[in-house]
């Protein structure tokens, strides 16, 4: 089912979701299972599993010269979410990228995924690799999320890269796409942001998840610049607990958000990580409670394989 007609379906009754990362290589899918088993109880509709393109590593070799090496650290995107459907029965939704991508692969993972009946898939255009300072496309792939979008809306109406193909089969994905309260980190300002990102519901898009945010006047201005806007489908919001005092760093470097100053003074003044890991428990639960009360359809968290905390909250919300 699609994430629109779960949001219909639920009549004003808040949704809960998650996200979750493939294992690292070596690890199985138990690992996956074993984070999502204490979750169900809140009966998610969909399950989002994040997709992580290839790095590049150095190896030096015995002569002392150093080989470049392409390596996937968490591959089985697609798999995953077959297991997850074949097991839970709920909607496993696969992130798609433009980096690492060919327009040829992404069509050819797109009727892979119409193969396994998966209905949802979240486009994004990814990160650049570590030894890139700006993201670059791959040669004869989708430089932009927008551009993504629109491949895979094509492929709804039956276009494929093929000019040739007869008669070819429609898919019917809905397509959600990534939005930022507080602007992605390459956006010259939250207005010009939120004109790409209608460029994305312009070309297919169907609903959007946001990246984390930590004060909710964030995500309500947000929302209400991107109604001006003209965008009109759901806003799903993002939520993330803090459980460490390096993330008070880490994230606001890494997302480029902030963090609000009476939560990163709990946390400074807290003992240990298990005092922040409640500090941020606490924080997401009232944050996860004010966004229920203003009639967001669908609380999404970002659990990173992490079940405890996710359950706490989802305890005291849903």
């Amino acid at each position: 089912m699609k994430v629109t007609q779960h949001i219909e379906n639920a009549n004003g009754k808040p949704l809960f979701s998650f996200e979750i990362l493939p294992p690292l290589k070596g690890q199985n899918i138990q690992s996956i299972f074993d984070s999502i088993d204490p979750l169900m109880e809140f009966n998610p509709p969909f399950i989002d599993v994040t997709y992580h393109r290839e790095e590049y590593e150095f190896k030096e070799l015995p002569s002392g010269l150093l080989q470049k090496k392409i390596v996937k650290k968490r591959p089985g995107t697609v798999g995953i979410c077959a297991g997850i459907q074949n097991k839970y029965s709920v909607d496993a939704i696969p992130h798609i990228l433009c980096g690492g991508f060919t327009k040829e692969d992404t069509e050819n993972l797109l009727i892979d995924l119409d193969f396994l009946g998966i209905d949802n898939l979240v486009a994004l255009r990814g990160d650049a690799l570590k030894n890139e300072t700006y993201f670059k496309p791959e040669k004869e792939g989708n430089e932009y999320a927008s551009d993504l979008v629109l491949q895979v809306s094509n492929l709804n109406n039956g276009i494929y890269l093929d000019e040739d193909l007869k008669n070819s089969a429609k898919t019917n994905f809905c397509i959600g796409v990534a939005g930022y309260p507080e602007k992605h980190m390459e956006a010259p300002s939250l207005d010009s942001d939120i004109h790409f990102l209608k460029e994305k519901i312009r070309n297919g898009a169907e609903y959007i998840i946001t990246q984390m945010f930590f004060d909710n006047k964030k995500f309500f201005d947000f929302v209400d610049k991107c109604r001006t806007a003209g965008i009109t489908v759901p806003i799903i919001p993002g939520l993330k607990p803090l459980a460490t005092k390096k993330q008070l760093n880490l994230i606001p470097h890494r997302f480029s958000l902030e963090i609000p100053d009476d939560l990163i003074m709990a946390v400074v003044k807290a003992k240990d990580n298990d005092d922040v890991k409640q500090i941020g428990i606490e924080w997401c639960i009232q944050q996860s409670k004010e966004l229920v009360a203003a009639g967001i359809p669908v609380l999404h968290y970002y659990s990173m394989g992490k079940a405890e905390n996710i359950k706490a909250i989802a305890k005291e919300v849903f």
